[in-house]
């Protein structure tokens, strides 16, 4: 999430867009010679793929790499591309829609597929892969907050794993979140017998209020005027840092992300200089 935010280094970006390619993968030919590697037999016929498969492990990066090269072969406007996933920028609803235009056109000559319905924006406020951007900052979108916030109580490994796996794609928003996850994750595991004792709730409870109570990241801004800040600290279970940016004149800036981690092995040993030392070898 932090290459996407200095992707999108604010510039003035009030206004964005999205396009979605309608079955990227599908929409690359494999080579003749090729295709036999991909024959398989289904009912005693035997069949092979003509068209670049979902699943195989290096569909993603091939599909990335060659709308990739398609977009810098016609020179596209500025945009923030993730395999089928674009977002375009600007300072203006026209300046967005003309560039938004502009990449389908390159993506459609090179043989890509582009639904209308999929193409969102221009919006001064849109989601790209579940995160809300708007003004240069990343957030987690309402709907997302009000979900985790309604959730019951963990009953069993199943949900704890679920729980876990959504509040993890926003750890970054979440001071702290690798020390309070641990509990919970502990009780998580396969080898470990489900019970979610007085800790766990609580740390459920706290992370559920760390999401409702999250700032958006960013924006990430440059120049003259702008320093990073890098914090860190040697807590009790383990170091955490986070990463600011201030302008000039101002005393607290804004977060561009938190990350944390439990000690390891040894480390829980460390006396507090050492510790220390951990945190700031970590943040860096």
């Amino acid at each position: 999430m932090l290459e996407h935010q200095y992707e999108l280094e604010s510039k003035a970006a009030k206004w964005y867009a999205t396009t979605d390619i309608a079955n990227a993968f599908f929409s690359i030919p494999l080579a003749a010679e090729c295709r036999p590697q991909f024959a398989f037999t289904w009912r005693g016929v035997q069949y092979t793929c003509n068209r670049l498969p979902q699943g195989w492990k290096h569909s993603p990066t091939i599909c990335h790499g060659l709308i990739q090269t398609a977009l810098e072969w016609d020179e596209a406007p500025e945009h923030l591309q993730y395999i089928g996933d674009i977002m375009i920028q600007g300072s203006t609803g026209e300046e967005v829609s003309e560039k938004g235009k502009k990449i389908v056109q390159i993506l459609q000559k090179a043989g890509f597929t582009i639904k209308q319905s999929k193409v969102k924006g221009p919006a001064q406020k849109i989601q790209l892969l579940g995160i809300q951007w708007q003004d240069g900052c990343c957030q987690i979108p309402m709907d997302v907050i009000n979900k985790i916030a309604a959730m019951s109580p963990l009953t069993n490994k199943k949900e704890t794993q679920a729980f876990l796996g959504i509040v993890g794609f926003w750890q970054m928003d979440i001071p702290n979140y690798g020390l309070v996850v641990s509990p919970p994750y502990q009780v998580s595991w396969k080898k470990n017998n489900f019970k979610l004792g007085t800790e766990q709730q609580e740390d459920f409870e706290q992370i559920k209020q760390e999401i409702v109570h999250a700032v958006a990241l960013g924006p990430v801004r440059a120049g003259p005027g702008v320093k990073n800040v890098l914090y860190t600290t040697a807590k009790e279970n383990g170091p955490t840092w986070s990463l600011w940016q201030k302008a000039r004149g101002e005393t607290r800036g804004w977060p561009l992300g938190f990350w944390s981690q439990g000690y390891r092995g040894s480390e829980a040993r460390y006396a507090a200089t050492e510790e220390e030392r951990l945190a700031a070898y970590e943040a860096v």
